[in-house]
């Protein structure tokens, strides 16, 4: 049943009080809306759930097993750690969905949270007998903002963390987006020095809005001698999440978790020196290729031609040809069928694209008197600087 058709049988329920009928409610939705998100959480019984604005903000668990993969004790050269026990703190607990699955990787774990409530919450949950016996090292639970517990280390001597993990708010007072990384909440620019004085590694969450290269510059103001590895995830073509992980080498890694055989690694330096040529001629007859989001986001935007053999068709369109077919390019691919030079379709229905076009796809349906729908494409872009329409399907 819809937790909406149960809000409606209140009077089946009066032996609850009204605290406990919206716990009850809450309890319903949040399963309800995260049963696929965080299956793990699903299947175990008596877990608890947040009010709605956390689960819809929290980590899928994909993704948090994938943060979980990138940190495992093997990865993090063991022999060079400091602290005799594995420590890592989550200095933006939540709802608890990346301390959960991190925290498998190490002995302790301290989770961080202003919201006494969510604190509540996760004492319950990370004390179900499903994590005994599991390999799972212990989680003790701080209700105090992440500078807060920042200070109360000040002084102890042999306290440090293997790994800190932040993920700041990216909403100010009023509610309101944010997308630098100083408006953020907690401040990790501000924070960086002290972040880095107990930490040996650190792991920042970032919106999916975020200027990475500008986020790495403002980080890199603050102690220009960090290299860190940057990872651009996404989940079924949509980007999911930004994280940077300290004491890498420079490697950015775009990856969409539903189709993690086709990662693309690379640095900014082989972007940078990467040499092409815009294709103008390949396009009647030939193959249309556009990255995933992840490969957009991070920038690859002339490497990912180079390595599967493309023509980008323009320098600000982030779009590729081909005369053969490449089959395991990592995005969508199309035939190009036709190439359009008047206005007068013989079709009414069309999935319309464009990209780097003088038209919104909105725009050119009105324009071509389309109505969505059916399997042929109208791809607008522009090519070697002239704007241009194509008949596509989907290969």
């Amino acid at each position: 049943m819809k937790v909406e058709d149960l809000a409606l049988q209140r009077s089946k329920y009066k032996h609850l009080s009204d605290d406990e009928w919206r716990w009850f409610l809450q309890q319903v939705e949040g399963r309800e809306r995260t049963a696929d998100k965080l299956p793990t959480f699903a299947s175990i019984p008596d877990w608890w759930y947040p009010v709605r604005l956390s689960c819809e903000q929290c980590s899928s668990e994909l993704a948090a097993r994938y943060k979980a993969s990138l940190i495992s004790i093997d990865r993090l050269s063991r022999a060079n750690f400091k602290f005799q026990v594995s420590n890592f703190v989550d200095l933006t607990g939540g709802y608890g969905v990346d301390t959960y699955f991190l925290s498998e990787q190490f002995e302790h774990t301290d989770y961080v949270e202003q919201n006494a409530e969510l604190c509540r919450i996760a004492s319950h949950n990370f004390s179900l007998p499903y994590r005994k016996g599991m390999g799972v090292g212990s989680i003790t639970i701080h209700n105090c903002t992440a500078e807060v517990f920042l200070s109360s280390l000040t002084g102890e001597v042999g306290r440090g963390y293997d790994l800190i993990f932040i993920d700041p708010a990216r909403r100010d007072s009023h509610g309101g987006k944010v997308f630098r990384l100083e408006d953020c909440t907690p401040n990790v620019v501000e924070l960086l020095p002290t972040l880095l004085q107990h930490g040996k590694r650190l792991m920042i969450k970032l919106s999916p809005m975020l200027d990475l290269t500008q986020a790495i510059c403002q980080l890199s103001s603050v102690n220009c001698q960090l290299i860190w590895d940057i990872y651009v995830v996404a989940i079924k073509n949509e980007v999911k999440e930004l994280l940077l992980l300290s004491g890498g080498t420079g490697q950015i890694t775009a990856i969409d978790l539903d189709k993690k055989d086709q990662a693309f690694v690379f640095t900014k330096e082989d972007e940078r020196d990467c040499l092409l040529m815009n294709g103008d001629a390949l396009l009647n007859g030939g193959f249309l290729y556009e990255p995933n989001s992840a490969i957009l986001k991070a920038g690859a935007y002339k490497l990912v031609a180079q390595r599967f053999g493309l023509q980008k068709l323009d320098v600000n369109t982030h779009l590729y040809c081909s005369e053969q077919l490449i089959e395991d390019f990592p995005g969508r691919i199309w035939r190009i069928t036709e190439q359009i030079t008047n206005h007068k379709l013989q079709i009414t229905n069309a999935n319309v694209l464009t990209r780097n076009y003088p038209l919104s796809p909105e725009a050119l349906k009105k324009k071509l008197h389309l109505k969505d729908g059916g399997t042929v494409f109208i791809i607008g872009c522009r090519v070697a600087g002239k704007p241009t329409l194509f008949y596509a399907e989907r290969v």
